[in-house]
């Protein structure tokens, strides 16, 4: 029996990038990326967790940033290849990782202090630095940082 290959369907995957109205602005430490993440989350930061990457300049100015995963109200998977790929695109010297707690607790779970040195290690490979990891609730906000995990 003789396949004819040319007949076989095949699928194409692709991620999409939209040019948007971005604000570049300047991070200068934690309190400055938890406020500027703030732009991205609405009334859904009490409903479920999601995770953000926002990636900046060796002047610490930013140049873009990526919704990474949307999870429920207890957790979300992050692809940390994910990150890296828009890390690449964007030309960026830092990351700054953002996700958040709809419970309002700041602390860092196991996991999420499992991710946060799992892409700090990933990222010196490609020449860049995880600058931050922050978890944001309604009325606060986490710095790893600044907590001296990372």
């Amino acid at each position: 029996m003789k396949t004819n290959i040319l007949n076989e369907k095949a699928v194409e995957y692709s991620l999409k990038a939209e040019r948007k109205e971005f604000k570049n602005v300047q991070i200068k430490n934690s309190k400055d990326i938890a406020n500027y993440a703030r732009n991205f989350y609405f009334d859904d930061i009490i409903i479920f967790e999601s995770t953000f990457a926002v990636f900046v300049n060796t002047a610490g100015e930013t140049v873009g940033y990526a919704k990474i995963s949307q999870g429920g109200v207890s957790g979300t998977s992050v692809d940390i290849r994910i990150i890296l790929k828009y890390a690449l695109d964007n030309l960026a010297s830092g990351i700054f990782l953002v996700h958040n707690h709809p419970s309002g607790t700041l602390n860092p779970s196991p996991q999420d202090i499992a991710l946060t040195k799992k892409l700090r290690e990933a990222s010196r490979w490609m020449d860049m630095e995880l600058l931050d990891s922050i978890i944001l609730s309604e009325s606060g906000y986490f710095s790893m940082a600044d907590g001296g995990i990372i």
